[in-house]
């Protein structure tokens, strides 16, 4: 997943068999940055994978 305000920009990947998230890349951001956008990806998880598994099946036809 890819998040960009202004000059910050970052990537995190979803660890979905462990419900968890890995940094890849974070460009200025400070570390309450981090925690916040940790945050809400958790808190909105498995929303994402659903949109994520939709995204995939759209694009396979």
């Amino acid at each position: 997943m890819h998040a960009r305000k202004a000059e910050k920009e970052c990537k995190f990947w979803l660890d979905r068999e462990n419900f968890d998230v890995e940094e890849e890349f974070a460009y200025n951001l400070n570390p309450k940055d981090r925690r916040e956008i940790k945050k809400i990806i958790f808190e909105h998880f498995e929303y994402i994978e659903q949109q994520w598994d939709e995204f995939k099946k759209r694009r396979q036809k």
